[in-house]
């Protein structure tokens, strides 16, 4: 007897490896179909996910009821809930209004530089051991390190924070997880919260101007904004503002590596670093899904849709809908047209899309054009278990060691305009690809 689809599936380990194969499994037998193991709607094609990212008939809210939360959870779902991720208008513009001022095209080209150093950082020190893991040596301490600038934490306190990030990050992309695991969440939570409230609230050190925590404690300061609710959604940044670059980094150094050919052609062709983000994104994004909540009865892609019922939006299976993407599973860095769903869709879209293009560009073009011979080494790539999120737990490669005096440091980037192959737009903090956001990273 034939099982009734499911995307729980995308659990398993073995499903992890062909992920989008069994994206196009679930899509060619019907792009929004209903999971009764999930209890929810899903939808895998790209003209339902785009119209439903941004139908003011659905709703953001993950947790209409928090009695009906889980004890061990409850308290990380209040949290949660203030969140501008899971608020709908009024709420969601007011609280986004402020936080976008952090990451104007001025804020994030102010970035550049610290970005550039971070990496040169990182990439001089790799560099005579002929080995590094990707992950826990670049794709996690660089978004960390830029996000906790933008905080203005102290770098002695930056261990703990990322520490608390990871427990919250696992139940916010797991719903599937025990009692002691969400417990753990919703205490990394209190004590995260609890260390912005310090740094926040703190007198002996002035905030650093024009960061997002000089910019907060005005706010807090001058008007009679919910302090509580301005704490949720800078616990929301630095999540957000580092998983799933992380992630994003990872995933794509492993497709650039399995893809050699697509490797040498950004080395030989550096002004197709942009469409390459693009497509990158779009090939094996970070964030896979978005929750949504119907408000009312609803006719969505011809399924009517009860009130209260929930549809998951699947944002990996839509980037490779071949209706929109010819040929999508092939990374193909002069693709035209298309818009992915990386950084979701609608009033929503990631507010720090333009900081994660920037991020992942300089990450990419440094190991390129610095590491010579760079190759997969050690085990083969291990993925974390999320329906939510798509990240590597360890990537390691390989490459010929170089002594200091041969590794010149980032000489293709320079400190006095964008790097090369970063379009004005990119560099700008704009957004070339107008699409939006899902996940933690759906603010």
């Amino acid at each position: 007897m034939r099982t009734s689809p499911s995307l729980l599936r995308a659990f398993r380990p073995q499903v992890q490896e062909r992920l989008y194969d069994f994206y196009e499994e679930l899509r060619s037998a019907d792009d929004l179909f209903w999971d009764r193991h999930l209890d929810a709607w899903i939808a895998t094609g790209h003209a339902v996910v785009s119209s439903a990212a941004g139908d003011p008939r659905l709703s953001s809210v993950r947790y209409p009821d928090i009695a009906a939360v889980s004890e061990e959870l409850r308290p990380l779902a209040r949290v949660l809930s203030r969140q501008m991720l899971y608020r709908d208008a009024p709420d969601h513009p007011r609280l986004r209004a402020l936080i976008s001022r952090a990451f104007t095209p001025r804020a994030v080209a102010a970035l550049r530089a610290r970005i550039v150093e971070a990496v040169d950082r990182i990439i001089t020190h790799a560099a005579p051991t002929g080995r590094m893991d990707i992950v826990a040596d670049l794709a996690r301490p660089l978004p960390l390190t830029i996000i906790c600038d933008l905080l203005d934490v102290p770098q002695q306190d930056r261990p703990a924070l990322a520490a608390w990030s990871e427990p919250i990050a696992e139940a916010i992309g797991n719903s599937r997880l025990d009692a002691d695991s969400n417990r753990a969440a919703s205490q990394s939570m209190a004590d995260m919260l609890a260390y912005l409230r310090e740094l926040l609230t703190r007198h002996d050190t002035p905030p650093t101007p024009h960061t997002l925590r000089a910019l907060v404690t005005a706010q807090a300061q001058d008007t009679d904004q919910d302090f509580d609710e301005l704490l949720s959604n800078c616990a929301l940044l630095l999540i957000a503002g580092h998983e799933t670059t992380t992630h994003f980094i990872g995933n794509a150094t492993l497709a650039l590596l399995r893809h050699p050919h697509a490797a040498d052609q950004l080395r030989r062709r550096p002004d197709l670093m942009p469409a390459a983000v693009e497509e990158l994104l779009r090939y094996d994004a970070p964030v896979q899904l978005m929750l949504r909540r119907a408000r009312q009865d609803l006719d969505l892609a011809g399924r009517i849709i009860g009130e209260g019922q929930t549809v998951l939006l699947v944002c990996g299976a839509a980037n490779r809908d071949p209706a929109v993407f010819p040929d999508p599973h092939v990374l193909d860095f002069e693709r035209p047209g298309g818009r992915h769903m990386a950084f979701g869709h609608g009033p929503h879209f990631c507010l720090g899309a333009a900081l994660a293009r920037l991020e992942g560009a300089i990450a990419l073009e440094a190991l390129l054009t610095r590491l010579p011979g760079l190759r997969l080494a050690g085990t083969a790539p291990q993925w974390q278990r999320s329906l939510n999120f798509r990240g590597l737990t360890r990537l390691d490669v390989a490459f010929a060691p170089l002594s200091d005096e041969h590794d010149g440091g980032p000489q293709n980037l320079p400190t006095d305009g964008p790097p090369p192959g970063l379009s004005r737009a990119t560099h700008a903090g704009e957004c070339p690809a107008r699409t939006a956001p899902g996940g933690v990273a759906d603010a």
